[in-house]
């Protein structure tokens, strides 16, 4: 008889992790390397990207992440950009509020 695979269980935590992941992967994508306010979205990111490393996923960080997301949006100066960062700030308000698929 063959050992079955035991599967983790997801918890909501698992699937906001991932979900914050993809969004803040697709942000880098929407950076262009030679945007001029490349580096406040930069750093943003990697203040995000150390939320990610961190073993317990603390919900009022990851929401004090979004505000200050807001904060490099308001002081995007190009109206392009500024709406794919809305775009993105969106995205992750919905990944913040992501759960367990039952079923």
């Amino acid at each position: 008889m063959a050992k079955g695979i035991q599967k983790k269980t997801q918890t909501d935590i698992d699937v906001k992790r991932r979900a914050v992941k993809l969004v803040v992967a697709h942000l880098k994508k929407k950076v262009p390397n030679d945007y001029e306010s490349a580096d406040h979205i930069m750093e943003w990111i990697s203040e995000i990207e150390a939320l990610l490393e961190k073993p317990e996923f603390n919900m009022v960080e990851f929401i004090q992440a979004r505000r200050n997301l807001n904060d490099v949006i308001e002081r995007t100066l190009d109206e392009e950009m500024r709406f794919k960062l809305r775009d993105s700030w969106y995205s992750l308000g919905k990944a913040l509020d992501k759960k367990v698929k039952l079923g």
